[in-house]
């Protein structure tokens, strides 16, 4: 039922940003005034803000609220968050993402350079660096500099229509199992994210391929787990 709600709250305030009503860089209504105005919890509207986030139509600051984002330009390939409903849906997205971010990684260290290593490991250097409310944009945005750095653009245009959601939806969708704010759960994803960032500057593409692979699997093992 929290789902329903919270996706009805989505649905409104997607409808008014992308009328306009609330344009990029306007604050979203108050907690207190989405409660009143869709009838809801104040659990309901975290989770919907959460979403929100997750496709990224909006960004939140501490202390500050949450801010529209620039709508984002249509794509010919799109999943909104809505779409992925169940453990299953979670599951068949990762085993997606390994079939196309193991071959990205794969391409990254055979066309290695400076310029690419470097950016990949700057990525890693942030993840590690993320505090827990930010971890969820570092751990997507060394993702894409892996696919940035493979030099093919649609691996990047996959990424980008995915968003952090990629990262999210397991989080919502199935609690702690996939915690970014769990210490240990964090280190072992920074170790897996620095031994794909070593294969790429290596230009060692066999390795790459199956670090990106081991992790991305290691995430659905993990999901697999918690569901237990």
């Amino acid at each position: 039922m929290t789902t329903t709600l919270a996706q009805r709250v989505v649905a409104g305030v997607k409808d008014k940003i992308l009328a306009g009503v609330l344009p990029p860089g306007h604050k979203l209504p108050s907690e207190t005034e989405l409660v009143e105005e869709f009838g809801v919890s104040r659990t309901v509207v975290r989770e919907a803000v959460t979403r929100l986030r997750a496709e990224g139509m909006v960004e939140t600051f501490q202390g500050r609220g949450s801010f529209v984002l620039a709508v984002p330009e249509p794509t010919s390939f799109t999943v909104e968050s809505a779409a992925i409903r169940t453990h299953h849906d979670v599951l068949d997205m990762i085993d997606f993402r390994i079939g196309i971010e193991s071959e990205a990684a794969a391409l990254a260290a055979a066309r290695v350079d400076a310029a690419s290593a470097e950016a990949v490991r700057a990525a890693l250097d942030a993840f590690v660096a993320a505090a827990p409310e930010d971890a969820v944009e570092a751990d997507f945005r060394f993702h894409r500099a892996v696919a940035d750095a493979s030099g093919n653009r649609f691996y990047l245009d996959l990424l980008d229509s995915l968003g952090p959601m990629m990262i999210m939806l397991p989080r919502t969708r199935l609690g702690d199992a996939y915690s970014l704010t769990d210490a240990g759960h964090v280190d072992r994803v920074r170790r897996e994210h620095a031994d794909v960032a070593a294969a790429i500057g290596a230009g060692d593409v066999d390795t790459a391929r199956a670090a990106m692979r081991v992790h991305l699997g290691n995430t659905r093992r993990r999901l697999d787990v918690g569901r237990a």
